[in-house]
């Protein structure tokens, strides 16, 4: 399984600063701080230096003392107003929590616009030495970050398939695994036609699905319908859902990457006059009190993901503190039959 180790990397220091620009730790310190003692000229070599070390001003006083942070950092790639509304990372981050209050750590949160934003928020905390650790969540395929955080030396756990997480820690689940049960079960019910309104494309998790669906359907002899990529919205997963009804062979059953997509194609099929789940049927990925209180309620794969971010959060605490941690495969969802799968009318 794998390990993250002891990186060659570290942390700068003021030592490395000091040693850079040829003056004592001290007027480094001064330097940063706003201080006097240090000439305009040596201010200049400091800062530029600390700069391209990652090592930034309010970092000073706590290089000095060598105290731990105490906190571990999360940039997460999503719209401010979508975290609210998407039950996923609402519990991931509910279950970090909970293990890092409970070690009196805390956890640095920051919402970013795109993964470059993110990896600039880890080498600032990292820098700052505003955090101990980190979490990575969404994996790309050949993510820039994996190979800058390595050479950071900053202790990660990525939530993600160890295929794409380098030499960092994984915690993952099997997705493969949950697409093959769900199609075995919808082949079973007698559907030939099933679609799948996927996530974002690029991500790690997504192809995995995707590769894990076209399988499944060579396999069970199944018809391979489209998959439509979108955005994880439920604008987007009725726009998608629209289209696949619309189409000139329809599919009987749709699987969705989450929970407010399947909703969001419950009301377009509804508003099309179909009937869920004689005429079409519907599977929700990641389970949520959403997907129950609908009616009919969503078929949903479901997995404790409460549980999922503290067995991320206690593995990245193993590593900061024994610098080396091994990976965590978690269960992989299960299915949960609910009223919106059904066999086909025809």
């Amino acid at each position: 399984m794998s390990q993250q180790k002891s990186p060659a990397a570290r942390r700068p220091t003021i030592a490395d600063i000091a040693k850079i620009v040829g003056v004592s730790k001290v007027s480094v310190s001064n330097a940063l701080n706003g201080q006097p003692g240090v000439s305009e000229a040596t201010r200049a070599k400091v800062v530029a230096a600390a700069e391209e070390l990652g090592f930034v001003r309010n970092s000073a006083a706590r290089a000095l003392s060598g105290a731990k942070a105490a906190a571990v950092g999360l940039a997460l790639c999503r719209p401010a107003r979508m975290l609210g509304t998407e039950p996923f990372f609402m519990e991931l981050i509910g279950g970090i929590e909970k293990v890092l209050s409970d070690a009196s750590y805390s956890l640095a949160l920051q919402v970013v616009p795109d993964h470059d934003r993110g990896l600039e928020a880890y080498r600032r905390w990292w820098g700052e030495r505003h955090i101990d650790g980190a979490i990575l969540v969404d994996l790309r395929e050949d993510d820039a970050r994996v190979p800058a955080l390595e050479e950071m030396g900053l202790p990660t756990v990525v939530i993600g398939h160890p295929s794409g997480a380098g030499t960092l820690t994984p915690v993952w689940s099997d997705d493969a695994a949950a697409v093959r049960e769900t199609m075995e079960y919808l082949a079973a019910l007698g559907h030939r036609r099933v679609a799948r309104v996927a996530g974002l494309t690029g991500l790690v998790h997504t192809s995995l699905r995707d590769r894990a669906f076209a399988e499944a359907c060579a396999d069970l002899g199944l018809r391979a319908q489209p998959v439509v990529h979108t955005d994880y919205t439920g604008e987007e997963g009725a726009r998608a859902t629209r289209r696949l009804l619309l189409s000139a062979e329809r599919p009987t059953a749709v699987l969705y990457d989450n929970d407010i997509m399947a909703v969001a194609g419950l009301s377009v099929a509804q508003e099309m006059g179909l009937q869920v789940p004689r005429d079409l049927s519907i599977v929700a990925w990641d389970d949520s009190p959403l997907a129950q209180v609908v009616r009919p309620p969503l078929t949903a794969l479901s997995r404790d993901i409460h549980a999922y971010g503290a067995h991320a959060a206690r593995t990245l605490l193993a590593l900061v503190t024994d610098r080396r941690a091994e990976g965590y495969e978690d269960l992989a969802p299960r299915l949960t039959p609910r009223g919106s799968t059904a066999p086909p009318v025809a």
